[in-house]
């Protein structure tokens, strides 16, 4: 409930492993540029190697959200995705970690408010997403 949130804290997700396998399965659907989906092109490219769509980091975050947070906030839904910053490259085999920050609580009607988190996801050693999120949180209805 959104009554329990407390501004500044953060919450850990977790972690997932993205696999090379997973990373250009997902492209070939959602983000075919050769340097997600082509190892001869990937490997000439500027990363060297197949690196993760923003698209898919993006979505491997929200699994790590929804398990370690959301699904204990009762959502009602989302309402702004905003600054969005890809900073590192995903490659295969990367173990990401992922962090959610409550950054404001508004509370604008008697049944839900307004949350803003900032979303982080690393690896051991990068920053590679940073993401900013209003979602509206149900409240506790007075009795």
């Amino acid at each position: 409930m959104a009554d329990d949130l407390v501004v500044g804290s953060t919450v850990n997700l977790g972690s997932y492993v993205v696999t090379l396998d997973e990373m250009v399965q997902f492209s070939q659907q959602w983000d075919p540029q050769p340097f997600h989906i082509d190892p001869v092109a990937a490997s000439a490219g500027f990363f060297g190697e197949i690196i993760a769509s923003g698209v898919h980091t993006l979505a491997v975050f929200q699994r790590l959200a929804v398990r370690g947070a959301y699904l204990s906030w009762d959502v009602v839904a989302g309402r702004a995705m905003r600054d969005v910053q890809l900073t590192s490259p995903v490659r295969p085999g990367a173990a990401l970690f992922g962090e959610l920050t409550i950054d404001e609580v508004v509370f604008t009607h008697s049944d839900r408010a307004l949350l803003t988190t900032t979303g982080r996801l690393r690896t051991t050693d990068s920053l590679v997403l940073t993401v900013v999120f209003d979602s509206y949180i149900r409240r506790r209805l007075p009795e």
